[in-house]
């Protein structure tokens, strides 16, 4: 059974910093691509950032510079670090696992509120 737990989220002011990590389990970790998504109240759901098995990284526009995405494979958990957090950052936040074989796999999100 695959899963994809997501942790981190919660409430920082603008400006401020957090660490979203997402441990997967019941797939080979390494060969699939990371992304985080996030979707906030209202709108579509967006790519925030990936990293492909070979660990080259991609971002969105609105977050070039600020976030960024990791991978730690002997964890089988991938990591989006968000530095200078803006109040249009607020979302719930997805991990999503992909192979080259096109499976894909969602987490269950996490809360982030960026508010002062």
């Amino acid at each position: 059974q695959v899963q994809l737990v997501e942790s981190g989220g919660g409430l920082v002011q603008p400006g401020g910093s957090l660490r979203l990590s997402c441990k997967a389990s019941g797939i080979t970790f390494s060969l699939y691509a990371m992304d985080w998504y996030r979707q906030a109240p209202g709108k579509q759901r967006e790519l925030v950032a990936v990293i492909t098995s070979g660990g080259r990284q991609t971002y969105a526009n609105s977050v070039k510079g600020r976030f960024t995405i990791s991978r730690d494979n002997a964890k089988n958990t991938v990591y989006l670090q968000m530095n200078s957090l803006k109040p249009e950052d607020t979302a719930v936040y997805y991990c999503n696992a992909a192979s080259p074989a096109g499976d894909a796999y969602w987490g269950q999100g996490t809360q982030v509120t960026v508010s002062s």
